[in-house]
């Protein structure tokens, strides 16, 4: 299939019809995988042959042996996402491939659901949910599915780029006492965001609510282990909007069944997705919902509307929007 472009799920009209009025001006056939699961990777690398651009989601596998299948014409790799992690931008890079994504639009949105994970684990609403459905809900009780404060509370945030940032400013506005960890935060840039700057010990020891942001790295996978959960107070709800793989799922089971933390909320899982009969979905302790941090019409809008930009110009030679910095800087096209 030479000269195509290939868009590997079915994303809002908003960049979808873009794509498909630029394969019609330019000649090119656009593939579009309809199918409700992600392609199989065999199939993703067969209908990446001959490609001329890609349109990505956190599904699919993008390393070398699929920009090898799709050949010497793949100029561009379009991701809808913020996190490339699923890619090999090293391997593009190598192959002169860009490599683009979403980044800015999806902040406030995925800030709100983690904001709102806290609020739903802090005041138990799972729980509650599932007391009124079995029956339980017989009267006032004044001892019954008591929760935590947030006013005078502490908040830890790990990752305090666009969302974590985000994330603080709400907290503030909470009353809540704002603790951040970065690499790169310094005391001075904290303070002028009247927050905190420490270190991962001891965010986890202080805080009543911890809120993960980080990017998924070989340094940040299973961040969240046994060791570190065991740093954390019984009373510390953590919460998810990250990444599943930065959180040791196995490490999470014991130390929600065992007391050593007292509730997770999650939006993101490992594995995602993760099985309807698996442990953390029979813990009342524990949130789970499906990845939809920006899951918000506008938001999804504006990714799959700057995701179709960067597919257009990397397909024309152009710069793009927003694209991905490799280890030897930006790739070029």
């Amino acid at each position: 299939m030479p000269g195509h472009i290939f868009v590997t799920r079915i994303i809002p009209a908003a960049g979808l019809d873009r794509v498909r009025a630029f394969c019609a001006e330019s000649g090119l056939a656009l593939t579009l995988w309809e199918d409700r699961l992600p392609p199989p990777y065999s199939i993703l690398c067969e209908q990446a042959r001959g490609a001329v651009g890609v349109l990505t989601t956190l599904n699919d596998r993008i390393d070398a042996a699929f920009m090898d299948a799709a050949g010497e014409s793949l100029r561009v790799i379009s991701q809808m996402a913020v996190g490339v992690d699923n890619i090999d931008v090293g391997a593009a890079a190598a192959r002169g491939i860009t490599v683009g994504n979403t980044p800015g639009v999806l902040t406030e949105a995925t800030a709100d659901l983690a904001f709102a994970l806290l609020l739903a684990s802090a005041r138990r609403l799972y729980e509650g949910t599932r007391y009124i459905e079995e029956g339980e809900w017989i009267t006032w009780d004044p001892t019954a599915l008591l929760g935590g404060d947030l006013s005078g509370s502490t908040l830890g945030i790990v990752g305090y780029g666009r969302i974590g940032r985000a994330v603080a400013r709400r907290a503030r506005g909470f009353d809540m006492r704002v603790l951040a960890y970065s690499r790169t935060l310094t005391a001075e840039a904290a303070r002028r965001d009247g927050v905190e700057a420490g270190d991962l010990e001891r965010l986890l020891s202080e805080s009543d609510y911890v809120s993960l942001h980080c990017p998924m790295t070989p340094e940040t996978r299973r961040l969240i282990n046994a060791d570190t959960l065991a740093l954390m107070k019984p009373t510390a709800r953590l919460i998810n909007t990250a990444r599943g793989g930065v959180v040791d799922t196995e490490a999470l089971v014991e130390a929600l069944t065992n007391g050593v933390i007292a509730a997770a909320a999650l939006d993101v899982t490992d594995p995602e997705p993760l099985p309807a009969d698996h442990p953390l979905m029979r813990l009342e302790n524990c949130i789970v919902v499906p990845h939809i941090g920006s899951a918000t019409v506008g938001t999804r809008d504006r990714m799959a509307s700057i995701a179709a930009a960067n597919l257009i110009a990397g397909v024309r030679g152009e710069p793009l929007l927003h694209a991905v910095q490799a280890a030897g800087g930006l790739v070029k096209p």
